[in-house]
C-alpha cells in the first residue's frame, strides 16, 4: 500500500503537473495531499475534467484526470470527440470500483467492463499496484508522449492508503 504523498512523488517524477477530477474515497490520500499543496482543481463532472485537462495540455502541462470507473460512461464522449481525435493526452487515474465483483451492487457492472471499455475506445491501460507503481506510471508517461492520446491506470481498492 502506498501513501498519497508517495504516489504523488511518482507522478511528479514522470512530469505530471496538473491534477483535476472528481473525488473517490479510494484516492482520498492523494487528493488530500494535492489539496494541501493547492495543486488540485476539483470538478463536478468527469467530462468537464477531461476538458480542463485538454486546456492544461495546450498550456504546456501534463495533466492527470482522477475519477471513479463509474464515470467512464459520463466522459466517454469527451474522450472520443476531444482527447482522442485532437491528440490531447492526459493520464486517466481511474479507481476501480466493483473490482473482482466485490463492491456495492451499483459498481459491479462497470467494474466488470471497465478494461473492455478502454480496449473498445482504444485507450491503452494498465492496472496499478503499489509494487509496480513506478514502472506503470513510467509506462503511462512514455505512452502519452509517444501517442499524444489518453492513457488510463485502473486503481483497485487497497493500493493507496
Amino acid at each position: 500500500m502506498m501513501t498519497g504523498t508517495d504516489f504523488l512523488s511518482v507522478l511528479r517524477a514522470e512530469g505530471f503537473d496538473f491534477f483535476t477530477g472528481v473525488p473517490c474515497s479510494l484516492v482520498k490520500s492523494l487528493i488530500a495531499r494535492l489539496e494541501d499543496g493547492g495543486g488540485y482543481i476539483p470538478e463536478t463532472r468527469e467530462d468537464a475534467a477531461v476538458g480542463l485537462a485538454a486546456g492544461a495540455y495546450m498550456a504546456g502541462k501534463q495533466p492527470v484526470v482522477i475519477m471513479q470507473n463509474s464515470a467512464l460512461g459520463v466522459c466517454l464522449n469527451a474522450l472520443a470527440s476531444l482527447s482522442l481525435i485532437y491528440d490531447l493526452p492526459c493520464l486517466l487515474l481511474v479507481t476501480w470500483r466493483g473490482y473482482q465483483g466485490k463492491d456495492a451492487p451499483e459498481h459491479l457492472i462497470m467494474g466488470d467492463i471497465s478494461p473492455r471499455l478502454f480496449e473498445t475506445v482504444g485507450i491503452p491501460h494498465q492496472v496499478l499496484n503499489a509494487e509496480t507503481a513506478t514502472q506503470v506510471v513510467g509506462w503511462a508517461a512514455q505512452t502519452l508522449r509517444q501517442t499524444k492520446k489518453p492513457v488510463a491506470l485502473l486503481l483497485p481498492p487497497g493500493v493507496l492508503a
